[in-house]
């Protein structure tokens, strides 16, 4: 049932809206307010799908309702009802946020379809969230160990700020996760998240893949293309395995975190660009360093934050919770009932030598789901967690 909220100091108005919203659909949940601070009290102690607001009334007018409603529930769509010589008026609170505007009399056409449009669109604002809310669980830390503890800390200290990290450890740790935690957590959350796996892009097209580049460029630059760079502004990039990043590709970064430009590749026009970097690898960058594979200066300026992320034999107290984790998520994704693991399952699993760290015990979880019994036993462990 959708719920609409009328502001409207014109009592016969108000009745007028009532009887053409109910008669329309019976699954309108109506409910009036007389005058602005009514409304607002109104909407601070429930949720209303769309509000219907007056622009002149008495106590406060309708540009301060809106302005205060976006305020407590900047998601709740509002269709200002202007007077004739309130028109002016009402478009600039299209300017303020508001989602349309009728005239009065209200035209019944109009009226209706403006609802249907405002509801509609708030059921895609919803589910918005909510698939933003699902996709932010793909990235959930779970432990209880110093090591995760002390990230979480440092991710919501370093987080807000505009600081670079660079965030090390081995493969399959979940350093991705630190990197989406930092960058949700963070102000530039609306903003977009490009990754970028320097290492699965070979090294003469990396250049291309992070500046860009104009048509004729190269052989197969058909058309002007904008790079990661330019993609991320207004958000976060992320360099992971920036390790394996040409020592020209380095150059370029190295001037773009200077600078705030970047030039695609095949033009002198600089281009300018507000990303946040965090960059991640498994390599020991000062051993890079000294070897002539990595500049010293890109590293200071990647490393302002260091974050390392442990390797699982490291917090192997954190197995059994990893483990209900994966149990739960796989049974989600299969669609079957959840399976338990016996207390000596899980201590077979806490003795193993975890070289693919979270990786690798997702992958072995999953298996014994599937091939172990109805409670995954010990046995089951020793027969189908083959290292």
């Amino acid at each position: 049932m959708s719920k609409i909220l009328i502001i409207e100091d014109e009592a016969a108005i108000r009745r007028v809206l009532v009887k053409i919203l109910t008669e329309e659909n019976d699954a309108y949940q109506v409910s009036e307010a007389e005058d602005g601070l009514e409304g607002i009290e109104l909407i601070k102690k429930d949720d209303y799908d769309l509000v219907l607001c007056d622009i002149k009334m008495p106590k406060m007018d309708g540009v301060e309702v809106l302005e205060a409603i976006k305020k407590i529930k900047p998601e709740t769509p509002i269709v200002m009802i202007s007077g004739h010589g309130d028109l002016d008026t009402a478009v600039n609170t299209m300017r303020l946020g508001a989602f349309d505007y009728i005239s009065k009399p209200p035209d019944l056409n109009r009226l209706l379809n403006t609802v249907r449009i405002a509801l509609d669109r708030k059921e895609l604002v919803v589910e918005n969230t909510r698939l933003k809310k699902k996709v932010s669980k793909n990235y959930e830390m779970v432990g209880e160990s110093d090591a995760i503890v002390h990230i979480k800390d440092m991710i919501e200290k370093v987080a807000p700020t505009e600081a670079r990290v660079l965030i090390t450890g081995p493969n399959g740790t979940g350093k991705e996760l630190v990197a989406h935690w930092l960058h949700q957590k963070s102000d530039r959350s609306k903003g977009p998240m490009i990754e970028v796996n320097c290492a699965a892009i070979p090294s003469e097209l990396i250049e291309s893949e992070l500046f860009g580049h104009v048509k004729g460029a190269f052989t197969s630059a058909n058309k002007d293309r904008a790079g990661k760079f330019e993609a991320a502004n207004g958000g976060t990039i992320f360099l992971d395995e920036v390790g394996d990043m040409s020592l020209s590709a380095q150059a370029k970064v190295l001037r773009a975190l200077q600078e705030n430009k970047v030039q695609r590749v095949g033009s002198d026009k600089d281009i300018k660009v507000d990303v946040r970097v965090l960059a991640a690898t498994n390599k020991d960058l000062k051993k890079e360093i000294s070897e002539g594979n990595f500049r010293e200066d890109l590293y200071h300026r990647l490393a302002v934050i260091l974050v390392k992320v442990p390797a699982l034999n490291d917090r192997r107290d954190d197995i059994p919770i990893l483990v209900e984790y994966f149990t739960e998520k796989i049974a989600n994704e299969h669609g079957t009932a959840q399976k338990k693991f016996s207390d000596n399952a899980l201590k077979k699993l806490k003795q193993y030598d975890w070289t693919g760290n979270i990786r690798e015990l997702r992958n072995v979880v999953e298996r014994l789901i599937i091939l172990g019994g109805a409670e995954v036993s010990e046995e089951d462990v020793k027969l189908f967690a083959t290292k």
